[in-house]
Formats: C-alpha cells, sequence, structure tokens
C-alpha cells in the first residue's frame, strides 16, 4: 500500500460552527446532519475549538432537574459553544500520512481530527470512518489484483 495522505480521504465540506452560537444550535447541527462533531472557528476560518455531541449532552442539564422547562430552555439559550468547546484540539495537516492522523486519534482516543493549514484554517476533517474508507479500498483492489 502506497503512503496514502490525509488531504485525500478528508472530508473537505465541513459543517463547523462559531464559539457564539448557542448549545441548542450545535445540537441542532449535528442532528440534522447526522455528525458527531463540530469544528469551531472564528470568523476567518482558523479552528478555536471542536464540539462533540457528548460534549452537547455532557451540558444538558439532567432529567431529574427541579427547574421548570421555561427556565431550562432559558439557561440552554444562554450557554454558547465556547463554553463547552475544547479549546485548541488536536489537529493534523493535510499533507501528513494516514498513518500518522490515526496514530494520532489512537493515541489521544478521539475519533476525528480536524485538518488545518499552515495559517490554522480548517481544511477539511479525517474520521475513524475515512480511514476505514481507505482500507475498504486498499483490501477490495488488493484482493481483485490477487484474483486475476
Amino acid at each position: 500500500m502506497k503512503k496514502e495522505l490525509v488531504r485525500d480521504w478528508m472530508s473537505q465540506e465541513v459543517i463547523s460552527i462559531k464559539p457564539g452560537a448557542t448549545l441548542p444550535e450545535a445540537h441542532q447541527i449535528m442532528m440534522d446532519e447526522e455528525i458527531r462533531r463540530l469544528p469551531v472557528v472564528d470568523d476567518d476560518n482558523v479552528l478555536v475549538g471542536i464540539v462533540t455531541l457528548g460534549d452537547v449532552r455532557g451540558a444538558q442539564p439532567s432529567p431529574a432537574t427541579s427547574l421548570s422547562i421555561w427556565e431550562l430552555n432559558y439557561l440552554l439559550s444562554s450557554l454558547t459553544v465556547e463554553k463547552i468547546m475544547t479549546p485548541k484540539p488536536m489537529t493534523i495537516q493535510p499533507e501528513a500520512t494516514i498513518g500518522e492522523a490515526a496514530r494520532t486519534m489512537l493515541e489521544h482516543r478521539i475519533s476525528g481530527l480536524p485538518v488545518v493549514d499552515q495559517d490554522g484554517k480548517l481544511a477539511g476533517i479525517i474520521t475513524e470512518s475515512d480511514i476505514f474508507s481507505m482500507v475498504v479500498v486498499h483490501e477490495w483492489s488488493d484482493s481483485d489484483s490477487e484474483e486475476e
């Protein structure tokens, strides 16, 4: 298998969010787009953090709360992504190898890495699923060659 680069397997059309967005907005985007992580970018598209579905769920109140529905909605609508995101997340550059990305994910027990250019601007995201896709593509093409 040749050295595969992150840029060739990353998702380039990344859905991101601004730090000032609210918790309900982040949650709605994740549900609508069926994604588990949202890179947080500033107005110049520079990565400033990442928020995961786990972060969003962890910030929501327990069902056992004594607050009224109105109080809950008020609190949730005032909680911003900036307050619950992981600032300065682990990242990788597009020129890195898939092996480097996989090693970083394993070592840090994370399932995805924002891909940033030399200026820190969001260029994509590489996830476990992207790496699995690469393995399957290569496994099938290797198997097909062996059968011939």
